[in-house]
């Protein structure tokens, strides 16, 4: 992609009301504008990564057994109804009247409709264990949207629903959403941690939220450093019994301020291990047994033919907003560091002189060269000075910068530098382009 042809509008200086870094630099670095309160155009290149973030998101949900579908935004307000939540929902959810007076809402959550969708079609416990996912836009009216995406009105949320014959296989549901949630954020360059949650609105009796550790996070958090520390469990578990991963990092302390308990913190963690911390949520996931398959009738025939209503649990990833959990979570203070797997681009090419025809041919060769190795790249071939595509080039994050000028060219020589620790190295163009595409 080149850059003079490329929608890129970068900002100097980040607007007066942006109280946040991730929403200071998504403005400056060109990712989103706001329309709205709360809600926000995505821009070429914030939606390149929004793209990439949510790609990981589906393919963690299929590894794990999620199915995908798609479920439209607007919802019958009857329902909810059904489940006794429309009433009690609250201001947050957006009532809406069409024209034939029938009552409807945008989707702030899908708990009804995939309730509703499941008992027209599921009948019988042969079909299960069953989890459904869906990607989609939601909006939920928020008295004080803030922090642009981290606390937006309208975003992009993951939510899949499983469904299961007792409690004992839904808890098995649990822990495969455990799992998929902390090799998720990992794939993304993210420590996640689980904690220990109120299940909110959404109901039930077991919730955990996956919190990422930032020094800007939204709130504070207490947990014990083993877990900060704990790898993924990586893909290759065993994906029926994942009891004993779960049960390795539940044992261990770990509580937003919420639910903090101070004492039992210090008696459960030595202090060696005591972490006091800034975190952002990234992930929330609830087991609520039958609360919406009593109301609602959604029932199947167990094994001795008799109806009984099915365990569900609900699992959702806030996709828009792990960009900003991502840029809190990795920046400096020439801009974004953006984790390979979900970088916008893969390298960015500066041409120091575009008029230059030998470093214009250059720099066309390496583009070329990348692309081929299957890298997206991203060609500065403005004429803008140096400096200014030095510093656009920082504040958009590209994990790899390839520098090509006269004077470097004229000695066989290009720049490779590493966006996250600023390391410079000056090599020969094939010896950078082995680098990049190793």
């Amino acid at each position: 992609m080149r850059l003079s042809r490329y929608f890129l509008p970068t900002l100097k200086e980040a607007p007066s009301d942006a109280q946040i870094v991730s929403h200071q630099l998504m403005l400056r670095a060109g990712l989103i504008k706001q329309e709205a309160a709360g809600i926000y155009a995505w821009l070429p290149l914030g939606l390149r990564v929004l793209n990439k973030i949510e790609q990981i998101v589906r393919e963690e949900q299929e590894r794990a057994g999620a199915v995908e579908l798609l479920m439209p935004t607007l919802q019958l307000a009857d329902l909810w109804r059904e489940s006794g939540r429309y009433d009690a929902y609250g201001p947050e959810m957006l009532r809406i009247t069409d024209r034939h007076e029938r009552e409807l809402l945008y989707g702030p959550t899908n708990e009804e409709m995939i309730t509703d969708i499941f008992r027209g079609f599921v009948k019988s416990y042969k079909a299960l264990p069953l989890n459904l996912f869906h990607i989609q836009w939601k909006f939920r009216d928020e008295r004080r949207p803030r922090f642009g995406v981290m606390r937006g009105r309208e975003f992009l949320m993951k939510d899949a629903y499983s469904f299961d014959i007792d409690e004992a296989s839904a808890r098995k549901a649990y822990n495969r959403m455990f799992v998929a949630y902390l090799n998720t954020f990992a794939r993304m360059g993210l420590k996640a941690v689980p904690m220990r949650a109120d299940t909110g609105p959404i109901g039930g009796d077991l919730s955990h939220e996956f919190i990422v550790l930032a020094d800007t996070g939204e709130s504070a958090v207490f947990c014990d450093r083993k877990l900060v520390e704990m790898p993924a469990p990586g893909a290759d578990v065993d994906w029926n019994d994942l009891q004993s991963i779960v049960d390795r990092r539940t044992s261990l302390y770990a509580a937003t301020e919420e639910m903090h308990d101070a004492a039992r913190f210090e008696s459960e963690t030595p202090e060696a291990d005591r972490l006091s911390a800034r975190g952002i949520e990234v992930g929330h996931i609830f087991y609520f047994g039958t609360k919406y398959s009593v109301p609602m009738k959604a029932h199947v025939a167990g094994p001795d033919g008799k109806d009984a209503p099915v365990h569900m649990g609900s699992y959702g990833v806030g996709v828009s907003r792990l960009l900003g959990a991502i840029i809190e979570a990795s920046h400096d203070a020439g801009g974004i560091i953006w984790p390979d797997a979900v970088a916008p681009f893969d390298v960015v090419v500066i041409n120091l002189r575009a008029g230059d025809e030998a470093v214009s041919a250059a720099c066309e060769d390496a583009v070329a060269r990348l692309q081929a190795a299957g890298k997206d790249v991203l060609y500065d071939d403005t004429d803008e000075r140096p400096g200014g595509k030095f510093a656009t080039a920082d504040l958009i994050g590209v994990p790899w910068q390839l520098t090509i000028g006269p004077k470097g060219l004229a000695d066989g020589l290009v720049e490779l530098k590493r966006r996250a620790t600023g390391e410079k190295i000056s090599v020969p163009l094939d010896e950078a382009m082995a680098r990049l595409t190793a």
